[in-house]
């Protein structure tokens, strides 16, 4: 079993990644005992271990790989668009995949214990992490990775990989140019977020974006993007900052467009208000499984936040204006229509 210092293990412990600094200093008091090659290999090893994602980092490499799960047991499984399969993969026990867990929370500036069970956070690289302890788990300790294959790509590249057709690639260049409010929806794994980056990136540049993620992996190519990211209480309880109080911030930041990663919760009473009140071209993403369950998700989000069914039906009629949704058939992901809210052509 790999060891380090007492020192490291008490960076990861506050949530702090290791660095490149201590990782030298560790393989550098052993370079008596391994000599010069072998003080690069413990090198090596100590950064795969500590800086990279171990024994998980092929598996990120390649590139049909959408998603890693890290089971209590130490199994591991990816997808690669054809569903979840195991792979051949050797983590550890329960303790070796808590040790991962909480070094990737680390990285990610997070930090996970028994105070704090569960993380949800972005990895340097860009990868999503979300971890979760026991007793909120049985068996161990879970992680899952989320890699993004094909943000910051625009239209035409996404019409490339099949994602739309040429003539719906049309129709979203006409819907951000004419600064429809619009929301993109569909099912885990069918590229929300790719979509939705792929159409900030056809703002004018002389627009401000202003970003609200719970987490922030949105990859937008504009020149003019401000992000603002939610965040969890400290151990203390304190601190937290949510979606709602975010998205009441970015109202204040002079926004041409106001954008949310991901409407879950109460935080869409404020974005309708928004939309309402002269932010034209604002737009998110919604989990649905079909476009026609869109109005009752926002019925079911606007209770969250203490709103009628009446109230929530009047403010998303007059703000928003088009559903894009997405499926996956197999390893496909594509455009599956886009309509106004009632279901009628756009």
């Amino acid at each position: 079993m790999m060891r380090w210092s007492s020192a490291i293990d008490a960076q990861v412990q506050a949530g702090r990644a290791p660095d490149e600094r201590a990782i030298a200093q560790i393989a550098g008091a052993e370079r008596v005992r391994l000599g010069e090659d072998g003080r690069r290999r413990r090198s090596g090893e100590l950064r795969a271990g500590l800086l990279g994602l171990g024994p998980l980092e092929p598996l990120l490499e390649d590139p049909a790989v959408t998603d890693v799960l890290v089971n209590g047991d130490g199994s591991v499984w990816v997808d690669r668009g054809g569903g979840v399969t195991r792979e051949d993969v050797v983590v550890g026990d329960p303790g070796a995949v808590r040790r991962l867990a909480t070094r990737l929370a680390a990285s990610a500036g997070r930090r996970l214990d028994d105070a704090q069970p569960w993380v949800d956070g972005l990895l340097p690289s860009g990868v999503r992490l979300h971890a979760v302890l026991p007793p909120l788990v049985a068996e161990g300790p879970h992680v899952s990775l989320r890699i993004p294959r094909h943000q910051g790509r625009g239209l035409d590249q996404l019409v490339e990989l099949g994602m739309a057709t040429p003539g719906q690639a049309d129709q979203l260049r006409e819907l951000v140019a004419s600064r429809r409010a619009h929301i993109v929806t569909g099912g885990t794994g069918t590229g929300k977020t790719t979509l939705l980056a792929a159409l900030l990136a056809q703002v004018p540049p002389a627009e401000r974006l202003v970003v609200v993620e719970d987490v922030g992996e949105i990859l937008v190519d504009h020149p003019h993007v401000v992000r603002l990211q939610a965040r969890s209480a400290n151990t203390e309880g304190a601190g937290e900052v949510t979606m709602v109080d975010l998205v009441r911030q970015a109202l204040r930041m002079r926004p041409d467009r106001l954008v949310v990663g991901e409407v879950r919760g109460a935080e869409v009473r404020d974005l309708l208000l928004a939309l309402n009140t002269g932010h034209e071209g604002g737009c998110g993403t919604l989990h649905a499984n079909r476009a026609e369950d869109v109005p009752s998700r926002l019925e079911a989000l606007g209770a969250l936040a203490g709103m009628s069914r009446d109230a929530v039906r009047a403010q998303v009629a007059s703000a928003l204006e088009v559903v894009v949704h997405l499926r996956r058939e197999g390893g496909r992901r594509m455009v599956e229509s886009i309509t106004r809210l009632d279901g009628s052509p756009v």
